[in-house]
């Protein structure tokens, strides 16, 4: 894999932007959005995350490794999106950042993307039979425990907890609704944050939109 990048080269915004929440919540989607809208590089924290192999996200990386590759990706941006997960390895890589945006997306939906976005792009690897199947059936098993406050893994308790220590604001949105209609809600909030009409962070999410 590849960081991926928007804009042409490093672009020329200046805003510095967060975008995560649980798999397949709309988070890269709105990364690409925003990235766009703002004139800057794009990366993808999977990206870092994953060792390239085949079948894929068998092989992680370890945390140096990524915030590494992460430094390297952004090298002369002053304004970029990260989108992903950085919860337990990555929080340094956002200090900077201007606002934190965190996609809520009821569980049911996102799993319904996760099979559809997994057939398009692996088809009959994923089926009965195929070379990753039972890395598919335990992706989806993983996705599904989000909500569960007993799992260990991603999920809802162990993101709030964290949100709830960062030092800018955060912003939540309904993954619901229209990428174009939450690419402008994050916008507004970013005017509204350079105008000293937002707190300065945590304690406590800006609220739902």
């Amino acid at each position: 894999m590849t960081a991926s990048r928007t804009g042409p080269g490093p672009g020329r915004g200046t805003l510095r932007v967060h975008v995560t929440g649980a798999a397949c919540a709309g988070v890269t989607t709105l990364g690409h959005a925003l990235a766009t809208r703002l004139d800057v590089p794009l990366v993808d924290t999977d990206d870092a995350y994953w060792l390239p192999t085949d079948p894929p996200y068998t092989a992680r990386r370890l945390p140096q490794e990524r915030r590494a590759l992460i430094r390297q990706w952004l090298d002369g941006a002053t304004g970029w999106v990260i989108a992903g997960s950085l919860v337990s390895w990555g929080t340094e890589l956002i200090r900077t950042a201007q606002l934190t945006v965190f996609v809520d997306t009821p569980t049911p939906l996102r799993l319904e993307r996760l099979r559809a976005r997994e057939a398009a792009r692996f088809g009959s690897r994923i089926l009965p039979g195929g070379d990753m199947h039972v890395i598919h059936e335990s992706f989806l098993d993983w996705a599904a425990c989000y909500d569960d406050p007993s799992f260990d893994g991603r999920s809802r308790r162990g993101h709030e907890d964290w949100l709830s220590r960062l030092p800018m604001p955060v912003l939540a949105l309904d993954g619901t609704r229209p990428v174009d209609s939450l690419a402008e809600q994050v916008v507004m909030s970013l005017d509204a944050a350079g105008r000293g009409a937002l707190p300065p962070g945590p304690p406590g999410i800006l609220g739902t939109g």
